[in-house]
């Protein structure tokens, strides 16, 4: 009887892919120099050798630049030490399971072959994002045009919240605001926006429009109204009802200032920081989107959306979410065993 062939384990895949990643892209993206120095000459010297794969001591330098000081201080005391430690510990260890996964074909086999790809797409997003300077080197020019083009992003008007009820006639209105003026309170005011108001969006919240701008509009998503209504409100103070009906349309409201937030007005220089973040992203996302484009115009021949839709999805239980095992298959955790 055949023995089932086990399973690569997850860690093992992760450190063969991390590795076989770290080599592919050593050695399709070094910095070409017009004019090597005594300095490249030196990094370039080949300190290790493990089968096909050469180390280099920039490679080596490069690797060990990443790793915290704490962490360096485990392999040894002196600066020969840590290197030799850190390559007969960590640097050969893992080139030799590398060559070892490959001799097996691993590379080719899923997941490993998937965690790959996807291991070498992230690598190239942040090659190509180490060109970037940080948000700080966004010219200051750039910043004043962004800053000019966006004024209303960086001075607010007085907003104002608003409660409002709604009603078909002024004689249906008037009656309205005299009940709320005799009991001035949210449950009074809620009951009459149950029972009068025209707006069945809101009339259930008590009308509450939230903040309110001068142009009538919420910062509620949808709500918009009257201008009227805002300059109603703004000839009483918060906590007041307007003591005049209101004109809506072919409607008449009836309109109670709850509270409102004052106008702000920041300055180029106030607003510098948040500017420069957000135009250090937008180009770094449009770069980033230009070299996904280039890339996929260059390199995809074919998507053949037909077979996509006779693609097989492995069953799963409900509300597990746990694949399950085909009849017959040996559980994963007996053939690690």
């Amino acid at each position: 009887m055949t023995r089932p062939r086990k399973a690569p384990k997850p860690r093992f895949l992760a450190l063969f892919v991390l590795v076989l990643a770290s080599a592919t892209l050593h050695a399709h993206a070094r910095d070409a120099h017009a004019e090597p120095t005594a300095d490249d000459a030196r990094r370039a010297r080949v300190a290790l050798t493990v089968g096909d794969r050469r180390v280099t001591v920039g490679e080596l330098e490069d690797r060990l630049a990443a790793i915290p000081p704490y962490q360096l201080g485990t392999f040894g005391a002196s600066r020969e030490a840590i290197a030799r430690a850190y390559v007969d510990q960590v640097l050969v260890r893992d080139l030799v399971l590398a060559a070892g996964a490959e001799q097996r074909g691993l590379d080719k086999q899923l997941p490993t072959s998937q965690l790959l790809s996807r291991a070498l797409s992230s690598a190239t997003l942040r090659k190509a994002h180490t060109g970037y300077a940080s948000a700080a080197a966004v010219p200051m020019e750039d910043v004043r045009k962004y800053y000019d083009d966006n004024r209303a992003k960086f001075d607010t008007p007085e907003r104002i919240n608003l409660w409002r009820i709604l009603c078909k006639t002024r004689e249906e209105a008037a009656s309205v605001l005299e009940a709320a003026r005799r009991e001035p309170t949210i449950p009074k005011w809620n009951e009459l926006a149950r029972e009068h108001s025209l707006d069945k969006a809101t009339n259930l919240r008590g009308g509450n429009l939230a903040f309110v701008g001068p142009d009538g509009v919420s910062n509620e998503a949808g709500v918009k109204v009257e201008p009227g209504l805002v300059k109603a409100a703004q000839t009483v103070k918060d906590g007041e009802l307007v003591p005049q009906i209101v004109p809506e349309g072919s409607a008449f409201a009836v309109v109670w200032r709850r509270g409102s937030v004052p106008a702000t007005k920041r300055t180029v220089e106030e607003s510098s920081a948040q500017i420069r973040a957000l135009l250090f992203n937008e180009r770094r996302e449009s770069s980033e989107k230009k070299l996904i484009d280039d890339l996929r115009a260059k390199n995809v021949k074919e998507v053949n959306a037909g077979l996509l839709g006779i693609v097989e999805l492995r069953p799963y239980d409900a509300g597990l979410g746990t694949p399950r095992a085909p009849a017959g298959s040996v559980p994963a955790a007996s053939r690690d065993r």
